[in-house]
């Protein structure tokens, strides 16, 4: 659940072919990585769907989360097409994704809210930022499946209204923010390391340009950048 962001300039790889082993492999984990990603917002949104305070909010929910299963879907059919099985691609990531919804886990409604606005934010951030990497298509696949129809503004709604209502709920949500964005950071940084055909994407490979450690450096820094604004369109303190 984010809004979208805007990263920096796309590199022109107009020449890359899915058929180089190499690039092959690189973009097999990032679409195994986004793909178990969206599995897991599905799951995670279901179960939020429990604390839902209302049938409205259940129902709200509840639709946020099929829109995350039709992406999931629309990934897996990618990677059928690549030669790839979806399974084979996604296992790699499941014990880094699975490890930050366990290390974050909502205590209340308003608490997931957060987190999926906000920390599904910030990893969805860092894959629209890899995606300046790698071929037109593969981009514009990446963009599309993380592109905003309303989930930000349901969550910004929802929370605002209710701080409007209990200020009190303004200092305990900013923390769990902060932490989140924490969270958030150190998963996609484990994400982009441990896998070399991942992070060849972000840091290049012969014939293939990547960024420098000055753009690594401002891609951190948008990162923290965007979740700010989240926090503060949330109406919290980051």
């Amino acid at each position: 659940m984010s809004d979208d962001a805007t990263p920096g300039p796309s590199v022109d790889l107009a020449g890359e072919s899915a058929d180089e082993p190499g690039y092959l492999a690189a973009v097999t984990d990032l679409l195994g990585a986004l793909a178990y990603g969206e599995l897991r917002a599905f799951s995670q949104l279901a179960k939020d769907a429990e604390l839902a305070p209302t049938l409205h909010h259940k129902s709200a929910l509840a639709v946020l989360a099929a829109h995350e299963l039709k992406n999931y879907s629309v990934l897996t059919e990618r990677l059928q097409s690549l030669g790839v099985e979806p399974e084979t691609a996604m296992e790699p990531f499941v014990a880094a994704v699975d490890a930050f919804h366990e290390r974050t886990a909502a205590s209340d409604f308003l608490e997931g809210l957060v987190k999926a606005y906000v920390g599904e934010g910030i990893a969805q951030d860092f894959y629209r930022e890899i995606s300046r990497y790698v071929d037109e298509d593969t981009r514009a696949l990446v963009v599309s499946v993380l592109e905003d129809t309303g989930q930000a503004e349901f969550a910004v709604t929802v929370v605002r209204e209710a701080i409007a209502a209990d200020p009190r709920l303004a200092g305990r949500l900013a923390l769990w923010g902060r932490r989140l964005v924490g969270e958030a950071i150190t998963q996609a940084q484990r994400v982009g390391v441990e896998r070399d055909a991942l992070a060849s994407i972000l840091v290049g490979a012969p014939g293939r340009a990547g960024a420098d450690l000055a753009e690594l450096g401002r891609m951190f820094a948008r990162l923290t950048d965007e979740h700010s604004r989240r926090m503060e369109r949330l109406g919290l303190s980051a």
